[in-house]
């Protein structure tokens, strides 16, 4: 899909040394999946202590 972006050409210089990207597209699609990947990731430590999964180890390693 192309779009028309104006982009802080610092920023996006920076972001390719980061990434190691060689084009503008496939700089700003890996920010694009850092970001989701980042936001996931809060999402999921929200739920730390949320979950009770009444698990027991020691029955669980010894199954095979």
């Amino acid at each position: 899909m192309r779009t028309v972006l104006d982009l802080n050409e610092t920023l996006l210089s920076e972001a390719m040394k980061w990434t190691g990207e060689t084009t503008k597209t496939a700089t700003v699609n890996e920010a694009l999946k850092q970001v989701i990947k980042s936001g996931k990731r809060v999402k999921l430590v929200e739920f730390a202590g949320k979950l009770n999964l009444d698990i027991n180890l020691d029955i669980t390693r010894k199954r095979k």
